[in-house]
């Protein structure tokens, strides 16, 4: 079973808060009145007997230390930045299996955490952003892609080539691709550079691969995403547009990566900008 872990982290925080100010609001004052009382019948303010009786419960405890962390990281993760662990080899050569990415959640509006609902709009996506979203099949899935067509664009996608309304995006060799680590299955792929919007970027074809090819026409307030892994992405060819309400946030940065199948951490990749 997933866990929903936005909704783990609402609840945790809701939770420790709740307890937290019960305590503050009706036992502590219990606590000081017990405490006055036996002061009344001849206890010594610092007495074992009154500190005891004003402590608060180790589960007081706990709630007051974890409630400022928990709503620290809901709200960061929640309206600024969250991250994310690539899993797949979609996006090569742009994002590497084993990438850990940074997401800027608040590029396309902000929404509450759970309900994913817009209470403030920001942006709107663009041609070329990658972009992190709630699969459409299943939203408890988050998928990594980058977009190609707008709202109300005609997409079509043959011979290896993405077409805008009837033209060509512009696509420039780069020569053989030599893959490493858990990549190293897409070496000899042809690498091309590509056009999207403003946006310059490396996509991975194999040219004796047959694809699915065909035309699609983008509804309003979707968006048509491919994963920079022509042959080896499961995208809006297969199963459709994106919904705007989907979209989680644009990536712009990996962190870190670590990918046993190449020794672990490769430096080279630590803070580099996603294009």
């Amino acid at each position: 079973m997933d866990l929903d872990f936005p909704a783990l982290l609402v609840a945790g925080t809701f939770f420790t808060g709740l307890a937290w100010a019960i305590d503050a609001l009706l036992l502590a004052r219990q606590r000081r009145r017990k405490a006055e009382a036996l002061i009344t019948r001849g206890a010594a303010p610092d007495s074992n007997q009154i500190i005891t009786t004003l402590k608060e419960s180790t589960f007081v405890e706990y709630c007051k230390s974890f409630f400022p962390v928990l709503l620290a990281v809901l709200l960061l993760r929640s309206f600024l930045v969250e991250p994310f662990r690539i899993p797949s080899n979609s996006m090569m050569p742009t994002l590497l299996t084993g990438d850990f990415i940074l997401v800027n959640k608040f590029t396309y509006g902000i929404r509450l955490p759970v309900l994913n609902t817009k209470v403030l709009e920001v942006g709107e996506a663009e041609r070329g952003d990658v972009v992190v979203f709630r699969y459409p099949k299943d939203p408890s899935t988050d998928y990594i892609k980058r977009v190609v067509g707008l709202p109300g664009d005609r997409v079509g996608y043959y011979n290896k080539i993405v077409y805008i309304n009837g033209e060509p995006v512009g696509q420039v060799p780069a020569g053989v691709y030599i893959g490493v680590g858990s990549g190293i299955s897409m070496s000899g792929a042809s690498q091309r550079q590509e056009q999207l919007g403003e946006v310059l970027h490396d996509i991975l074809v194999m040219p004796r691969t047959p694809g699915l090819e065909g035309e699609y026409v983008v509804g309003e307030d979707e968006y048509f995403v491919m994963g920079d892994n022509r042959d080896n992405s499961n995208d809006s060819r297969y199963w459709g547009p994106v919904p705007e309400a989907n979209l989680v946030g644009k990536a712009f940065r990996v962190w870190m990566n670590w990918d046993g199948a190449n020794g672990g951490v490769d430096w080279d990749r630590v803070g580099m900008k996603i294009q």
